[in-house]
């Protein structure tokens, strides 16, 4: 095989060639991008961008059980295989026997498009997005403001080859697009962002219009104090506070006693009311426009993640079902250990469950409280509550009466998202989002606003 070939496929066989661990896994990661960047209302910078990503994981058996290795590099050419399974093996070999070692996933039919080349992504996928951002730059020009922030669409083909005969392969396309409005003096500012999958469905002029709202709002300021005030959460911010959630759900985790999901006395709160409203947080790898990956793809080992269980089909699964939790974060070994099911993490996540009504509706059914637009800057202050701090961004708006009667100061919050469903009021209509604070690492969502009596806004935030 020439040293300078391009084929993933061909480089995962030739990987699994070359082992001589007792197990070997193989993961291909060939990524593309591209990206749109604009301020003051004009294009700055645009680019393309390429690569490739390997990862090598063997296993080495020995009398007390079976050590793993792992080893990832970039741009990895045929010549660099070599050293780089001999790398993994050594890895193994130096290490004492895995606690989450189980028998690697057995070969299933194969990915029909597993020898094809990898997807990719180009320029052309803002065709009809960049002519309609140039048409928002010119109303916002008329109207007296500026417009900040990106587009960025990547698409990732991951190919999984196993000793064992697997030969999976998963192509993620993933698009954000974070748009900010300022007022020409800089006193003012409103945030908006989408996820996508292409582009195709989100438009610059709606978001731009929402924002020019914002920046009317914002015209009449108020100070408020710090306390507990009623608080319509968009779905940018309900996401981020379950993304975190979903994140801290491991089922060992909870069984050792800690955290949220612990029970006092010993085992998990599976089966527990979170909630009063019949909400449903869930994961579907087939979630029509939130597709994700049907199997595991494991690059470490964690806790709510094992290299062993590489291949493992993930199929729909409901955390929490009808206000109840229903499921944690479960690998083949911390199933074992814990007697929960098997539940890998997933790519996505939605909470649906709620009523129909919009958070505009919402607002209009408000007699007063504050309407936040996104949440930043979130940090874990107790695993054991899962208390949560963070700020609020880019608006926090007073309503009284049915509507927005102006932008108040912005607030550190502490607050558990587990709790915080506990005492929800409302759930609004799910709706694709994009997280504000996790979108780097997590972007498919689909969350409802959230009505709380009693958000605490613990202190306030200056300059912010």
């Amino acid at each position: 095989m020439s040293p300078r070939t391009t084929k993933p496929h061909e480089i995962v066989e030739r990987a699994l060639e070359l082992s001589t661990a007792d197990g070997c896994v193989v993961i291909a990661d060939e990524e593309s991008s591209a990206n749109l960047r604009w301020a003051g209302n004009a294009l700055t910078t645009n680019g393309v961008t390429r690569g490739r990503t390997l990862t090598v994981i063997a296993t080495v058996d020995g009398a007390e059980g079976t050590a793993s290795g792992v080893v990832s590099r970039s741009a990895v050419t045929a010549a660099d295989l070599e050293p780089l399974v001999r790398a993994a093996e050594a890895a193994a070999r130096g290490a004492g026997p895995a606690e989450d070692a189980q028998p690697l996933v057995e070969g299933t039919p194969a990915s029909p498009d597993f020898t094809d080349a990898p997807a990719e992504t180009t320029s052309a996928v803002f065709a009809d997005f960049a002519p309609a951002l140039g048409e928002a730059f010119a109303r916002a020009r008329a109207g007296g403001r500026e417009l900040y922030g990106f587009a960025n669409h990547e698409m990732t083909s991951t190919y999984v080859g196993t000793s064992t005969g697997l030969r999976l392969r998963h192509d993620q396309p993933n698009g954000t697009l974070e748009l900010n409005a300022k007022s020409p003096d800089r006193t003012r500012s409103a945030w908006a962002g989408r996820s996508t999958r292409d582009f195709k469905d989100v438009d610059p002029a709606v978001m731009d219009a929402e924002l020019a709202q914002r920046l009317v709002w914002a015209q009449r300021r108020t100070e408020l104090p710090a306390g507990r005030y009623e608080t319509l959460l968009p779905p940018t911010a309900v996401a981020d506070l379950l993304i975190y959630q979903m994140w801290s759900s491991a089922a060992r985790d909870a069984a050792e006693g800690r955290t949220v999901f612990s029970k006092p006395g010993g085992g998990t709160r599976v089966g527990e009311t979170l909630s009063p409203l019949p909400l449903t947080l869930r994961s579907d790898p087939h979630e029509p426009g939130l597709e994700s990956a049907p199997f595991v793809i494991a690059h470490s080992s964690g806790d709510d993640a094992s290299v062993f269980d590489n291949g493992l089909p993930i199929t729909a699964t409901d955390w929490v079902r009808d206000g109840k939790l229903d499921r944690l974060v479960a690998t083949r070994h911390s199933a074992g250990l814990t007697g929960l099911p098997v539940a890998p993490g997933a790519g996505n996540l939605v909470l649906d469950g709620g009523g129909e009504r919009s958070l505009e509706e919402m607002v209009a059914g408000t007699a007063r409280g504050l309407l936040l637009t996104c949440l930043w800057y979130i940090r874990e202050v107790d695993p054991a509550t899962l208390l949560l701090t963070g700020l609020t961004r880019d608006g926090v708006y007073l309503v009284e009466n049915g509507e927005v009667v102006g932008e108040v100061n912005n607030f550190r919050f502490n607050e558990s998202p587990v709790d915080l469903l506990s005492r929800a009021a409302e759930a609004g209509r799910s709706e694709k989002t994009l997280p504000r604070e996790w979108g780097d690492w997590f972007t498919r969502a689909s969350m409802p606003a959230l009505r709380v009596p009693d958000f605490n806004m613990s202190s306030v935030s200056k300059g912010v």
